[in-house]
């Protein structure tokens, strides 16, 4: 069986009205190669009196990738780095020992009605790499490569499929692939990773004649062909497997508990760094602090 395990999307409610599909983590799994964090939001109708803009927060331990198919954000952090996010761009944050960022409305959309639809995810950095230094690192659309076959269209956005090879950095083996089917068409999918899994954006598919709904994640045991019924998008995400469990704690990500203990210390504190000309911020969650033990990828 090519499916091992299919992961439904969970509904969360994140304020002001931002809804979104969240996949990992899930009971089930922890992680999918480096990803340990995956949420699909809209496509949602932004009115002029929305309240979507993210606070600045902090992370450790991760980086997020942000992946629009509409819409627009505008990324600001604490290295000084001004972005606006738009589709078919990748956005590669690297929290490393710490970053704060926020996600706002870009100024010329403030007061229209416009769509926002995209992916965000979270990979865990190697343990070797949980410290580094942060970074940012925005890829044009233009230069993700893609390529036409019969029936689909692949964007490798991250890492290496059918001959192309993402300009993306990656601290370890990663894959992130859009791929964009026509009604009645196939492709042959093979083992591009160590772990893999497909994520339905639009439309149901067969995965070798077992049926993956419309936006839940289907963690695969190797090649696969796909068979789009009518015409869909999904996202392919895997990697090599995380080289021991994470604990995963508001917006950090360790291998050591300890160091979500001191990353909270450090918001609460105040040490983190600012965003330039922000004043806002999100404080310390109430909730429970960190588990006592990091989950392991949950087979």
């Amino acid at each position: 069986m090519p499916i091992e395990l299919i992961l439904q999307a969970q509904a969360k409610d994140l304020g002001g009205g931002l809804r979104i599909k969240r996949l990992l983590p899930a009971s089930e799994r922890q992680a999918i190669g480096p990803f340990v964090f995956m949420d699909h939001f809209g496509p949602m109708q932004v009115e002029p009196d929305s309240q979507h803009d993210v606070r600045p927060h902090p992370h450790i331990g991760l980086a997020t990738l942000s992946y629009l198919f509409e819409g627009a954000m505008m990324h600001r952090d604490s290295l000084g780095v001004a972005q606006r996010i738009e589709p078919g761009a990748i956005n590669w944050m690297t929290a490393g020992r710490g970053i704060v960022h926020s996600e706002r409305q870009p100024g010329d959309l403030r007061g229209q009605r416009y769509v926002n639809h995209g992916m965000q995810l979270w990979l865990a950095l190697p343990r070797s790499h949980e410290d580094c230094e942060p970074g940012f690192a925005h890829t044009p659309a233009e230069q993700i490569p893609s390529l036409e076959l019969p029936g689909a269209k692949v964007r490798v956005l991250v890492g290496e499929a059918f001959g192309l090879r993402s300009p993306v950095a990656t601290f370890s083996p990663t894959l992130f692939l859009d791929i964009e089917l026509q009604a009645g068409a196939s492709l042959r999918l093979p083992a591009l990773a160590e772990e893999m899994a497909v994520y339905s954006v639009s439309g149901a598919l067969s995965l070798d004649g077992d049926t993956l709904p419309e936006h839940q994640l289907a963690v695969l045991g190797g090649e696969t062909l796909v068979y789009s019924p009518q015409t869909s998008r999904c996202m392919v995400v895997g990697g090599a497997a995380l080289d021991g469990g994470r604990y995963l704690w508001w917006n950090f990500v360790a291998s050591r508990r300890d160091r979500l203990v001191q990353a909270a210390q450090d918001w609460r504190e105040m040490r983190f760094g600012q965003v330039p000309g922000e004043t806002e911020f999100i404080p310390l969650p109430d909730r429970a602090f960190p588990p006592a033990q990091a989950d392991g990828n949950k087979r």
